[in-house]
């Protein structure tokens, strides 16, 4: 699918899916944003299971997660995505998670439990990897922590670091990137509790808290960071679904609010969408609310560059819900959704 007509003027959405579950790849959208509706202008299933994306300018970044990984770059100028040349290797199996950091796009390579970083050229596109860090471990669920799994890559709010988590090993990394050689140097490790299974985590917009949301319980870590040391020390654990609910319940995607009031929590199986109200320092998160995700399994939670929307990527229920959000409660409230298969991602440009 494609087209070259240039592109109405106004805010883009771009949704990542799973063509192997009948997801039609990489989807643009037109967003309206007085309403936030969402507009489906176009696809590309150019590459397989572009799970996850990252966006620079005109240009799009998706993962492919297979066992032979790889990062596809997407020109997003007209109505629908148009692949700008070949998938470029990551030397990782199954990445599920991209970032931009110092001129490089990072990887996190779930199967394989590594980080990858790939310079950008100037065109935007991704050259080959310079480094590949292979993550060491394991933890108590056997049947998902025989080994490492990377599940997201992220640079810290100071640009000096970039931290990785890590569900396999029950602990966060954190690296040094350095912008001539795009080499990955390991500074640190914080290890969470075991059995936790962290899968993402999210830092407080005044850059000294960071959240990390757990998979394997379904709970918050919340914790210090030290952007000077490159430090990330946890401070206590905070579930986000109500004493007695009935799982199982696995969290998948953590946001905070540009004013650092609230946080947002996916959690796949109960199918809801948690509320945290933050400390006014950021150090402690209480569950206030949960909410339905208006489908099934959320595997992805936007804010809209607003800050006023939420948008939930529900994989089996195959479509993308958008919620406008109470600025006194931080409750969202359902307000429409567009057909999405297999849906995984959604990012805003």
């Amino acid at each position: 699918m494609g087209g070259t007509e240039a592109v109405r003027g106004g805010a883009r959405a771009y949704i990542g899916s799973f063509t192997s579950g009948g997801g039609r790849g990489v989807l643009a959208a037109e967003v309206d944003e007085e309403t936030g509706a969402l507009t489906v202008t176009g696809a590309s299933d150019a590459v397989p299971d572009p799970s996850f994306l990252a966006l620079a300018g005109p240009v799009l970044h998706a993962v492919s997660e297979t066992e032979n990984g790889a990062v596809a770059a997407f020109d997003v100028t007209g109505p629908a995505p148009r692949p700008l040349g070949p998938p470029v290797p990551v030397g990782g199996a199954a990445p599920t998670h991209l970032a931009l950091a110092a001129g490089h796009l990072l990887t996190a390579n779930y199967t394989s439990g590594s980080v990858t970083a790939l310079p950008l050229a100037e065109d935007g596109t991704a050259r080959p990897a310079t480094a590949v860090l292979s993550h060491r471990g394991s933890g108590p669920v056997a049947e998902r922590q025989r080994g490492p799994h990377a599940h997201q890559v992220l640079p810290d709010p100071s640009g000096g670091w970039v931290v990785s988590v890590d569900l396999g090993t029950d602990s966060v990394r954190i690296c040094a990137l350095d912008p001539a050689t795009g080499s990955l140097t390991l500074h640190g490790e914080t290890p969470l509790r075991p059995g936790s299974g962290p899968r993402h985590l999210a830092f407080h917009p005044a850059g000294t808290h960071a959240y990390v949301l757990n998979e394997l319980q379904p709970t918050l870590t919340v914790c210090r960071w030290d952007a000077a040391e490159g430090v990330l020390e946890p401070l206590g654990e905070t579930r986000v679904v109500p004493e007695g609910a009935t799982g199982p319940s696995y969290p998948s995607e953590v946001v905070v609010a540009p004013d650092g009031r609230f946080l947002w929590a996916a959690v796949r199986g109960d199918d809801t969408l948690a509320v945290l109200a933050l400390d006014p320092d950021g150090g402690a998160a209480t569950l206030v609310a949960t909410v339905p995700c208006g489908g099934s399994w959320p595997r992805d939670l936007t804010l809209d560059p607003s800050g006023r929307r939420l948008y939930a990527a529900n994989e089996r229920s195959g479509d993308v819900t958008w919620f406008t959000l109470d600025p006194e409660t931080g409750v969202p409230a359902r307000a429409g959704a567009i057909e999405a298969p297999a849906a995984s991602c959604v990012v805003f440009g």
